[in-house]
């Protein structure tokens, strides 16, 4: 059984009863919305059969609600075409075109863009496939100089890597689908964009004004793509709840050689602070069209295995193509495969960012410890928030994790942490819910009579709360 899980898109090409069944048979653990696309009657027709599907089958699948964020995209009537060394001119939505030489001009769909940009900035369209660069700046548009030239199709998205734009984080629109998504109850909110910590508590106080209780609340993930959230990457670490490393964006915003390099940090980064990390964007994009992947992209994927991703992620493969079940049942046979290598070494880095938890992880430690010395098949704990899940997940062990919990949110935010397989019971006391738990698994076949577990729970004594380690016998 893989440990590292899968977030699939959902789009036109998986959105029926039937292929998001196989999906889930295959391996999907998270269900990704991209708000970028979509109405939200379609949204919830998907979320009603995710639901549907699941419980029917017994998955645990979560969903998790992608903002579009402040996205600037392509505003014209027709296909404009450019070429090398031509001229192209800039306007923001709303101005009158005014060119008595007749140039080709598009409209940009944001406001404050364009009396902002400097000469010999660069303008991306299209993930970078067509470059401009200012040669003007005229206060209502912009003379552009054609550098990679093209056909300009409407809304198309555009990168303006370095400039430091005033636009909102989370617009109008994401506001929209934030209460459409949290009325829905999704699990996962991911912000597109973010520069800093301050985006990601502004995003939790919107949550936190529609849902009161922090256990009920959906997980932020902070997508990382843009050079300020690199600079300001340990400053978001702290205010996020996950991280998405969205190497489209992040490769036009910054110099593509080093995307895996940044991978590799973010990841590492990630895991020292106690987040989940998810790794996206074109890992088998040729997949859309071809019923195997190349052979780089199938080394991408383990690639993100051996970094010890909590996930990998596909986007338009699963979302828009023509093979979304086998995407998933490929993905799930490589990082088996990479989890099965002597190279995918673990290396146990966890340091405590905050004092008040250090004796909780000294606890965590010496349980995997014991794991290993007893030559135990599982941890288990109990978790009614996901921290002690986290915690557990951080380690990779190579034994099983069994996580148990009362909390119906957090059962389903155990979908994305590595390594664990999540048990939801309605029993109030805590204590019953190991034994339960256990009980589950060995049906399931993870465990099977006389398998070793280590066991981690709390117990109040005299008024204390006290964390216990101990190994028990599946009987």
């Amino acid at each position: 059984m893989k440990k590292t899980k899968i977030v699939a898109t959902i789009g036109p090409a998986s959105e029926s009863e039937k292929v998001l069944e196989k999906m889930m048979k295959a391996g999907m653990n998270v269900a990704r919305l991209n708000f970028s696309h979509g109405e939200h009657a379609w949204h919830k027709m998907v979320i009603e059969r995710i639901r549907k599907i699941a419980k029917k089958n017994n998955f645990n699948v979560a969903i998790l609600a992608d903002l579009q964020g402040p996205r600037i995209r392509v505003n014209t009537k027709e296909d404009v075409t450019v070429k090398n060394g031509g001229e192209l001119l800039l306007y923001e939505v709303g101005e009158i075109v005014k060119d008595k030489n007749n140039k080709p001009f598009i409209f940009l769909d944001k406001k404050n863009i364009v009396s902002v940009l400097k000469k010999e900035q660069e303008i991306l369209i299209e993930d970078g496939l067509i470059k401009l660069k200012v040669a003007k700046n005229k206060g209502k548009y912009l003379l552009t100089k054609v550098i990679d030239g093209g056909t300009i199709k409407n809304h198309k998205g555009v990168n303006i890597p370095g400039a430091d734009l005033d636009i909102e984080i989370i617009t109008p629109k994401d506001k929209k689908d934030l209460e459409f998504s949290l009325e829905n109850d999704v699990d996962f909110v991911a912000i597109s964009f973010v520069k800093n910590g301050e985006n990601l508590r502004n995003l939790r106080k919107l949550i936190a004004k529609k849902i009161k209780d922090a256990s009920t609340q959906p997980k932020i993930i902070a997508k990382i793509e843009r050079k300020e959230a690199i600079d300001n990457l340990e400053d978001i670490l702290k205010e996020t709840d996950g991280v998405m490393v969205a190497r489209g964006d992040l490769g036009i915003e910054m110099d593509e050689s080093r995307v895996v390099i940044l991978q590799k940090e973010i990841i590492a980064k990630s895991i020292h602070y106690l987040k989940p990390v998810i790794v996206a964007t074109q890992m088998l994009d040729s997949m859309i069209n071809n019923p195997r992947p190349t052979r780089a992209e199938v080394g991408d994927v383990s690639n993100a295995v051996i970094d010890h991703a909590d996930a990998v992620m596909l986007s338009g493969e699963s979302a828009n193509g023509k093979y979304p079940v086998e995407t998933v049942e490929i993905m799930t046979r490589i990082i088996e495969k990479t989890e099965e290598s002597v190279y995918d070494d673990v290396h146990e880095t966890l340091e405590c960012e905050k004092d008040s938890c250090a004796d909780y992880i000294v606890i965590i430690r010496s349980a995997y410890e014991l794991a290993k010395s007893f030559n135990a098949q599982a941890l288990c704990a109990v978790s009614v928030s996901s921290y002690t899940a986290k915690l557990i997940s951080h380690f990779r062990p190579t034994q099983k994790i069994i996580v148990a919990t009362n909390n119906p949110k957090t059962f389903s935010q155990l979908s994305i942490l590595w390594g664990v397989s999540g048990y939801l019971f309605k029993d109030k006391k805590l204590e019953n819910l190991i034994d339960k738990a256990v009980a589950e698994a060995k049906i399931e076949k993870k465990l099977k009579k006389n398998d070793k577990v280590v066991v981690v729970m709390g117990r109040v004594v005299d008024g204390e709360k006290m964390r216990l380690v101990g190994v028990k016998k599946v009987g």
